[in-house]
């Protein structure tokens, strides 16, 4: 009796918690995401692009030729099966194999086919064609994050990191989502300009990724050590959202895809601006650095790459070990911090961030040092993680 009640009471506790979560799910209302997720989606994304518009169209002219095919088939079967059946008097009928049909059967599959593949190739055929491309970007997958290097065009010698904004971080980890743009916001999106052809080159620094943007039609793996390529039109501007496709490790979810298409005239704007923050940062990796400027450098490199996993505390979470009196972090060797951000460790649950300069390296080393109950007064030099990197 006794077992039957635990029994009982613990069913009741597991209905309270789903109850629970079904009040806070319906609580977290959302509306379709222009250029993303909308609500009860079961077609294809709105096309933003020539290419995206002609998947569509294939799709939507495949589903209704194989429904038509379906239909067709199973309505001559099942009307066979009822009208031929055993009850009302039929007897099985005895003939051998008929040329005529088999023939038949033969050509028309076959008709279905060509007609299926012709416009299938076609569209196929311009999915590969990144020639005459007017901007060429090379993406780089990271565990968890992207890199975007403008390589040609208008832009030339761009470059930045794309990461989850914090904010959402801080909601999952919360368990209390908000927004439309739930877990695909980003810090630095991709900009590019309207009625532009955009050739993307992607790679990976340690795993398999995919780059996606469903409304522009493109998904391309991002594969360490190889070279694929893609490339998109937008024919109208705002803002187009995608995420890592391929399972990329314990993050995988957090590796959203932002791409903002802009007027000819903004995205001139945008990279003036960027290439006066470029100019700014370009860093002497021989300038011997203060403690306190070195500080006031690694705190933003800080908030920007780490605050996601090891917390603003230093105290880390879950799996993610703290900074605040990590041993590698108060000891006087000040290459073994450096070598564990430029390679990683723990089979990369620690990425590594060595995309990062040798200045903001040795400006965040030189913060953990410093801050919380660290009390080092160690400071760590850009010519220390140049050193390293050789």
């Amino acid at each position: 009796m006794k077992s039957i009640s635990n029994q009982l009471a613990f069913l009741l506790r597991k209905a309270g918690i789903w109850t629970t979560a079904w009040v806070a799910t319906a609580a977290y209302a959302v509306n379709d995401l222009p250029g993303g997720p909308a609500v009860n989606q079961l077609n294809l994304p709105l096309a933003a692009t020539k290419i995206a518009e002609e998947q569509n169209w294939l799709h939507s002219m495949m589903m209704i030729l194989c429904t038509v095919i379906f239909v067709a088939v199973f309505s001559v079967m099942f009307y066979s099966i009822w009208k031929h059946r055993k009850s009302v008097g039929h007897k099985p009928a005895n003939f051998h194999e008929s040329v005529t049909v088999e023939i038949i059967w033969t050509i028309v599959p076959f008709i279905i086919v060509i007609l299926m593949v012709l416009p299938a190739t076609k569209v196929l055929v311009a999915q590969k064609d990144t020639t005459n491309a007017d901007l060429t970007v090379k993406v780089t997958g990271y565990q968890w994050k992207w890199g975007y290097d403008y390589i040609k065009g208008e832009g030339e010698g761009i470059g930045f990191i794309s990461t989850l904004d914090n904010t959402h971080r801080a909601m999952s980890n919360a368990g209390k989502p908000e927004g439309d743009d739930y877990l695909l916001k980003v810090d630095n999106p991709l900009v590019v300009p309207v009625g532009k052809k955009v050739r993307i080159i992607t790679t990976a620094n340690d795993v398999i990724h995919a780059f996606a943007v469903p409304a522009f039609g493109i998904k391309q793996d991002a594969i360490p050590g190889f070279v694929r390529d893609t490339w998109f039109r937008a024919e109208r501007t705002g803002d187009f959202h995608g995420q890592c496709q391929e399972l990329c490790g314990k993050e995988h979810a957090y590796m959203p895809i932002h791409v903002k298409v802009v007027s000819a005239e903004d995205y001139s704007k945008w990279v003036e601006v960027e290439k006066k923050k470029l100019a700014a940062k370009a860093d002497d990796p021989s300038k011997v650095w203060t403690l306190e400027d070195s500080l006031k450098r690694g705190e933003k490199v800080y908030a920007a790459n780490c605050v996601a996993c090891h917390q603003p505390t230093g105290k880390g979470a879950g799996p993610i070990k703290p900074l605040d009196g990590a041993a590698v972090v108060l000891d006087a060797d000040k290459v073994k911090q450096i070598t564990v951000l430029l390679n990683g460790q723990n089979n990369l649950t620690m990425p590594s961030w060595k995309q990062l300069s040798d200045t903001e390296i040795a400006a965040v080393i030189t913060y953990t040092k410093n801050n919380w109950s660290n009390k080092t007064g160690q400071i760590v030099q850009p010519a220390d993680v140049l050193a390293a990197r050789k």
